[in-house]
């Protein structure tokens, strides 16, 4: 359940900061610790199939 969600019911849910410490000095905020968790990133468009920058409309 997402934290939006768990606010929803009216159930306080949180970590102090003692026990968030230690878990950050191992995995630091934002880090991914699995190719799993990661967000959709679009693979980058080769070079050769990109028209040079003043071919571009908006160039």
């Amino acid at each position: 359940m997402s934290m939006r969600r768990l606010g929803r019911t009216g159930i306080e849910a949180g970590l102090d900061d003692d026990v968030l410490a230690p878990i950050a000095a191992i995995v630091p905020p934002g880090i991914d610790i699995s190719p799993l968790d990661v967000s959709y990133a679009p693979h980058p468009l080769p070079a050769l199939r990109r028209r040079p920058a003043n071919e571009r409309a908006a160039a």
